[in-house]
C-alpha cells in the first residue's frame, strides 16, 4: 500500500517520532474522553500508526476497533470528531503546530489474519516441513 506521505528514500526520523508522539497521546485521549458521537459509544480503540506527512501539519492514524467489526463506522466517527480530537492533543504534545488528524481503517490485524490462514492450510504446512 503506498503511503501518500512518504518519499523514495522513507519516512525521515523527525515524521517518526512525531508519529509515534502522535500515536501515544492519541492513545491516552481515547482511553480517557468521552466521544459523543454514536459510532464509538462504548468502543475500544486501537491506534496502530500515525504517519505524518513532511512539514508535520498533517497526520493519518490508522485505526481499528479492538475485536473487529464496523471498522468503517468507527473511523468515520472518529473522522467526525477529528477536530475535536485535534483541539485535546494540541493540549497534549509539545510541536509546533497541531497536525490536522485523518482516520483511516487499519487493515494490518487483517491482513496477517490472512497470512496465518494460508500457513495453517495442509498442502502450506507440508511444503514448510511441518505436519
Amino acid at each position: 500500500m503506498a503511503n501518500r506521505f512518504s518519499s523514495k528514500k522513507g519516512l525521515s526520523q523527525r515524521q517518526l517520532r512525531a508519529g509515534e508522539l502522535i500515536r501515544h497521546a492519541l492513545v491516552e485521549i481515547l482511553q480517557r474522553e468521552t466521544l459523543r458521537d454514536p459510532a464509538l459509544a462504548g468502543v475500544s480503540i486501537t491506534i496502530s500508526e500515525v504517519r505524518v506527512s513532511p512539514d508535520l501539519k498533517q497526520a493519518t492514524a490508522y485505526a481499528a476497533p479492538l475485536g473487529g467489526g464496523h471498522e468503517g463506522e468507527v473511523v468515520a466517527g472518529l473522522n467526525r470528531v477529528a477536530p475535536y480530537l485535534r483541539g485535546l492533543l494540541g493540549k497534549k504534545i509539545a510541536m509546533k503546530f497541531t497536525p490536522a488528524l485523518t482516520f483511516a481503517v487499519d487493515e494490518t490485524f487483517a491482513e496477517a489474519q490472512k497470512i496465518d490462514q494460508l500457513l495453517a492450510r495442509p498442502d502450506v504446512a507440508r511444503d514448510l516441513g511441518g505436519e
